[in-house]
């Protein structure tokens, strides 16, 4: 505070003073009191609270442009720069010069009065001197290797500062035209960059750019009647043979910034450059720019692109286009209302530059650069799609040479393909038949795979597409490429044939068979034409590998609308003629089988095709599968893959039964509960290997519900074998209650490469029971809801259940044996609670279930097991009317 105080009254005096001085007593006087100010700024860190600190900008700024005069008057250019830079850099007593260049910088940072001071000083004009000296004549000595030293950065870093802070503004841009310097530094850039002084390249640039962005009408004119556009791009056109094109990009984008940046004030420049083949230079320069190394001259080059793009929207005149709508169109799509928002095509002449280096480039970087400057301009406005591809046909020239660009030119253009239908909902017909002509031609196959999955995005967006795509006759071509590749496979038979695809070619394949079920699904007219060429048997083939079974599955889904019949007769024989091994390929045909059973009208399909009996098949071929510890050639395979196979292949069961009396009747009829119970029993987890020991007494009593809890929700250790039962039980009391097929008790297997990615870190995981794939089945209830009334939908579960319960025992677990055996028992009774539900369950044979399939524990008296199924036969018999069914 002092110290403001006593600047605040030295300055006051040299205002007094002033006015009765001589011109060097007043230098001598500022000189004496700016280290003061100085010192003040310093210590309060640019927050200074000082009176008509405008007339002190003002004063220092006319002593700096006074000594930047004084030393460049007469004199050489060279011995010129070399007085500048003693004036400006030298310290001390001496250094008037610097001390004055710091004080100037420091007030140039303050408030725009201050600027307005310092630009009426006639600094803007004598900077502009100084920085054409340094950037056209690097001194010898140091042999201007780019290298400064402090010093020499410290001074450039203050006056390049001071220049930006001046000629951001208009006064500072019409105020430096008294130097007639400005033409001069940029044709100085256009024609001696590669003589310029390295160290100041940048900085010129920078300062260049920054009055470019403040033209005025009166620098327009100025730039214009020196005929300055006209010069740098004759001197462009030179330099653009000779020196590298990072170099001519660097120096081009000064003069195309001034040609750009001046348009919203005046057409004058713009007209200049165009009238002297400005576009034929940037378009050689452009090409040159082929082969660059990633990030060598990128900003550059990415600015004069920019530049480009942004001159497409100049233009005096809307320009006026009538397209031919070609129709179908999506129904949301109306050209009329598509409303112009003012940065629309006015200027064909710069995009034909960019769509010219396209054509004629297969450089990486370059390409793809023109493809996002498209997608900028059709951002701006949805009308410039139209406008351009009406006129000068970018797109559809494109689609005919984009198999020769690298592969990702090649993806980013299809997705620009695809945003035409995605972003505008314009179906672009014309440009659609060209993609499908490229894809029959198949001459790269990843551009062929790209552009189909760019078609099978469009399709998966739309119903119009099936249509299409349809009529078009890409469906049909399809359809014939599938059947070829189709009988490769067949004729492989699982050995490995010269003919067979690997890597893109085989992604193809697959991205064909989605494309085919994108275009079936929801499409029966689609569907009968898959059907009409006679596509079925060769479909069907595609099963057998994992990269191709989604979509396929897809296509034999869609063809259960018109023929549930021969969906369930293709994956039933499949089903049944998968090796033992193939647990994947069974899984994915349960998912699918249990999807079209969400449709009752397939469940009669579903039997008249031995539907039943080949389900109980997979259990009968999974024999042995469950036991522990393993053997044979289950133990390559994860017990916890089988138990959810056999899960599937229940839920199947159930979903076929559900709600159809006549599947009911038949699984019932035929014995098929009794079948499923045999099968489920030696799965390898139930004994069957003869005598067991019976503990006496019960040590321990737990509900079922309280072991599933304690076998999947608990630390409590559990052996295996009877983990096992339990899920199958699980699984049983579901089916019981007739949501088996509505449960969810395992994720999502992930795909081959999403495993392979993470087998390190599930290593551990292997050697776990139960991965984490399974999850507790919902309907999660409280011990005491088992009591309650419960609806029994398929009794002939429950007969299942207890044809097992004997079978729940392993050798060393008596104890643990009879505690589940015990716990199930109750279970049983607490279905048969109702009078509703004992009368289904006399109906389904129950009695003589339990008597025939627990004979030991019911006629024995000393059986722990006799007094609980004593009473839920007492239940059963109570309820029984018929006497036979008594007897």
């Amino acid at each position: 505070t002092l110290l403001g105080e006593t600047l605040g009254k030295q300055f006051l005096e040299y205002e007094q003073v002033a006015p009765f001085l001589t011109p060097e007593d007043q230098q001598r006087r500022l000189l004496e009191f700016l280290p003061l100010f100085l010192k003040a700024w310093e210590q309060s860190a640019g927050v200074i609270v000082f009176p008509n600190i405008q007339l002190l900008a003002s004063e220092v700024s006319k002593l700096l442009t006074k000594e930047i005069k004084r030393n460049l008057n007469g004199k050489p250019a060279e011995e010129a720069r070399l007085a500048l830079e003693q004036l400006l850099q030298q310290k001390g007593e001496a250094g008037d010069g610097h001390l004055l260049l710091k004080s100037v910088y420091l007030l140039s940072q303050t408030d725009l009065r201050t600027i307005w001071n310092i630009i009426g000083s006639g600094l803007p004009a004598a900077l502009m001197q100084c920085l054409y000296l340094f950037f056209t004549v690097p001194l010898k000595k140091t042999s201007d290797d780019g290298e400064t030293s402090e010093d020499e950065a410290q001074t450039q870093e203050m006056l390049v500062k001071i220049m930006l802070n001046m000629y951001k503004e208009e006064q500072g841009v019409e105020e430096l035209l008294a130097a007639d310097k400005l033409q001069s530094l940029i044709i100085a850039a256009a024609s001696l960059w590669d003589q310029c002084s390295h160290s100041w390249k940048i900085p010129t640039g920078l300062v260049l750019r920054t009055i470019s962005k403040a033209q005025t009408k009166t620098s327009i004119v100025y730039l214009q009647a020196v005929d300055c556009i006209k010069i740098a791009v004759q001197n462009l056109f030179a330099l653009a043979d000779t020196l590298p094109a990072c170099d001519v990009c660097e120096a081009a984008s000064i003069v195309l910034c001034f040609v750009k940046d001046s348009y919203p004030v005046s057409s004058a420049l713009l007209t200049e450059f165009e009238n002297n083949d400005g576009y034929q230079l940037l378009l050689k320069i452009l090409l040159r720019c082929e082969g660059l190394q990633q990030n060598e001259g990128d900003s550059y080059l990415d600015e004069i692109l920019d530049m480009l793009t942004c001159l497409t929207t100049c233009g005096k005149t809307e320009l006026k286009v009538s397209g031919n709508i070609v129709h179908p169109q999506l129904p949301h799509f109306d050209f009329q209302q598509t409303q112009s928002s003012g940065m629309t095509v006015k200027n064909l002449q710069p995009f034909q530059v960019l769509q010219s280096i396209f054509q004629r480039s297969n450089d990486q970087h370059l390409c793809g650069r023109i493809l996002a400057a498209i997608g900028t301009i059709w951002a701006w406005d949805r009308v410039n799609f139209f406008l351009l591809e009406w006129t000068l046909q970018p797109i559809n020239q494109f689609t005919d040479i984009i198999h020769f660009k690298p592969h990702p030119v090649q993806v980013q253009f299809f997705r620009l393909v695809e945003s035409i239908v995605l972003d505008l909902s314009y179906v672009p017909h014309e440009i659609l038949k060209k993609v499908q002509y490229l894809i029959k031609e198949n001459i790269v196959p990843f551009c062929t795979l790209t552009a189909l999955q760019c078609l099978l995005s469009m399709t998966q967006k739309d119903l119009l597409f099936s249509d299409i795509f349809r009529d078009s006759g890409l469906l049909g071509l399809l359809l014939a490429l599938l059947r070829k590749e189709a009988k490769i496979l067949r004729k492989s038979a699982g050995t490995h044939l010269p003919g067979l695809k690997e890597g893109t070619e085989k992604e193809l394949n697959a991205v064909m068979l989605k494309m085919v079920a994108a275009l079936t699904a929801r499409s029966v007219r689609n569907t009968v034409v898959l059907k009409d060429y006679g596509m079925v048997p060769y479909i069907k083939i595609f099963l057998d590998d994992e990269c191709y079974r989604s979509a396929t599955l897809s296509i034999l889904e869609q063809l259960s609308v018109i023929n549930y019949e021969e969906y369930m007769s293709i994956i039933i024989g499949a089903l049944c003629s998968s090796t033992q091994w193939e647990l994947h390929l069974k899984l994915d045909l349960l998912k699918s089988l249990l999807r079209i059973l969400e449709s009752p009208k397939s469940h009669s399909a579903f039997r008249i095709c031995s539907g039943f009996n080949g389900l109980l098949s997979l259990l009968s071929d999974m024999e042995g599968a469950l036991q522990d510890p393993p053997s044979g050639q289950w133990t390559a395979v994860g017990q916890n893959c089988i138990l959810e196979l056999v899960f599937y292949t229940l839920q199947g069961i159930t979903a076929a039964l559900h709600l159809d009396p006549v599947n009911s009747n038949f699984f019932q009829r035929n014995g098929l509960f009794e079948k499923m119970a045999e099968d489920l029993g030696s799965l390898g987890c139930f004994w069957t290997q003869g005598e067991r020991q019976i503990p006496v007494s019960l040590e321990k009593k737990r509900t079922f519900e309280e072991f599933l809890d304690a076998a999947f929700c608990s630390s409590e250790p559990f052996p295996v074998w009877l983990k096992n039962c339990i899920w199958i039980l699980n699984f049983l009391d579901h089916m019981v209650k007739g949501t088996l097929h509505q449960e969810s008790c395992f994720k999502e297997r992930k795909s081959e490469m999403e495993e392979e990615s993470k087998d390190d870190q599930e290593a551990p995981q292997a050697q776990e029971e139960h991965p984490v794939a399974f999850k507790r089945p919902g309907n999660k209830l409280p011990a005491s809801a088992y009591m309650l009334d419960c609806t029994i939908v398929h009794p002939g579960a429950v007969c299942v259940m207890v044809r097992l319960l004997p079978k729940l025992y392993k050798e060393g677990h008596a104890q643990l044996s009879l505690e589940i055996q015990c716990a199930l028992v109750d279970h049983i009774q607490s279905l048969v609670k109702s009078e509703k539900s004992r009368q289904v369950m006399c109906e389904s044979g129950l009695l003589s279930t339990i008597i025939t399939s627990c004979q030991d524990a019911f006629c024995s008296d000393s059986h722990p097991l006799h007094l609980p199924l004593t009473r839920v036969f007492e239940k059963l018999a109570s309820q029984a009317i018929e006497p036979h069914v008594l007897r």
